[in-house]
């Protein structure tokens, strides 16, 4: 099921969560405790007390301004709370810490047999919804007109879960938690739908990253078109390389951006490259109304992905990430609906108007680049 935007996506998870019977995998970069965390807080705790283990995994610099009391109150409860890497390396897996290593992830699995992830965060900039044709400021930083954020998520039923269990699982040890509550993790699950679902899952210490592979597979066979909606973009030369060979080869390359960002040096940083891609051919959009923070694409209309993954260095570096990537025409169909629909709400980038772009526009983009590793 796609899920478009906060609302529709809480109001999902709420359902599952207050159906759950056995147990609840929670993992996410940013809890904040404004009044979604505090729902979330709630409910979680509610179901704890009625007996349905839950687990939570949340990273340490995306929730660095969460007050710890937030995860006392949910320990208090009985709910098992563990910290991804924390910033202070006198706690957590001394061995091996490492501050530039964070959990970008988005999971939420019940029962072992309903999954989401995707892009959302628990935090109260995803209350509301997308202002949309409204708001037409220039480009740049966050206006304080911009009322919510557009951000797309998924949920999931049928064997498949057992793969981003997994994935949650395997995360737990590596942060070495306290054992897991035994609990039925691996229900039998039976085909549900008819598109085939695959959970890629990636971190740092992988020798080879899946789904930086398994994008670039996919842009590389792409036959007709390659659509993207990309919160932070800053290809590397591969990457790039796969974009614009395929823009060349009469592939319908269309990139939808934002042009309002929380993030300065990424959103330079990915411009940098604008000159290049349109010369190729690969045609770029900027979102308005709307702070875009979706991580999803549709290439030849059978081929989707939803997920944590952007098209950054930090992603493929850095991160530990997470992807849903589907194969099937009647979800793909979906999936084109939702990015004809961001395109009228987007201003094409056209390689006349961006050669005249301002020289300090320019300068910010060279600078962005000096630190694109790190970003």
């Amino acid at each position: 099921t796609l899920l478009q935007n906060g609302p529709a996506t809480y109001q999902a998870m709420f359902a599952a969560i207050r159906g759950a019977k056995n147990h609840i995998n929670l993992e996410t970069y940013i809890f904040d405790d404004g009044e979604a965390g505090q729902q979330f807080a709630d409910l979680l705790l509610q179901r704890q007390a009625a007996g349905v283990q839950v687990n939570i995994i949340y990273d340490s610099i995306g929730t660095l301004l969460t007050p710890p009391a937030l995860f006392d109150r949910l320990r208090a409860g009985g709910i098992r709370v563990l910290e991804f890497n924390p910033v202070n390396p006198l706690v957590g897996n001394k061995k091996a810490w490492r501050l530039n290593n964070r959990d970008h992830r988005r999971q939420l699995i019940v029962d072992g047999r309903i999954a989401f992830t995707g892009g959302i965060n628990i935090s109260n900039t995803y209350s509301s919804s997308p202002l949309g044709r409204r708001a037409k400021k220039k480009p740049g930083p966050l206006p304080s007109h911009i009322g919510g954020w557009r951000d797309t998520h998924i949920q999931i039923e049928g064997p498949v879960v057992a793969e981003f269990q997994k994935l949650f699982i395997e995360s737990w040890a590596r942060q070495k938690g306290e054992p897991l509550a035994a609990k039925n993790y691996f229900p039998n699950l039976k085909p549900r739908g008819d598109e085939i679902v695959r959970a890629i899952g990636s971190t740092p210490n992988d020798p080879q990253n899946l789904i930086y592979l398994t994008l670039l597979s996919a842009i590389a066979h792409a036959e007709r078109e390659v659509h993207f909606t990309i919160a932070y973009f800053a290809p590397d030369p591969q990457l790039l390389k796969a974009l614009t060979d395929a823009a060349r080869r009469g592939v319908e390359v269309k990139l939808v951006l934002p042009s309002y960002t929380d993030s300065w040096p990424i959103f330079h940083l990915g411009r940098s490259h604008y000159t290049e891609l349109l010369k190729s051919g690969v045609r770029i959009y900027e979102r308005r109304g709307a702070v875009m923070h979706a991580k999803t694409a549709c290439i030849d209309g059978v081929w989707s992905t939803v997920g944590s993954t952007n098209l950054d260095w930090r992603s493929f570096l850095h991160n530990d990430e997470i992807n849903a990537v589907i194969l099937g025409r009647a979800f793909a169909a979906q999936m084109e609906a939702m990015f004809a629909k961001d395109l009228m709400e987007s201003s094409e980038i056209t390689l006349a108007s961006w050669k005249n772009r301002p020289w300090t526009n320019r300068l910010k983009e060279q600078t962005a680049r000096i630190g694109a590793y790190w970003l």
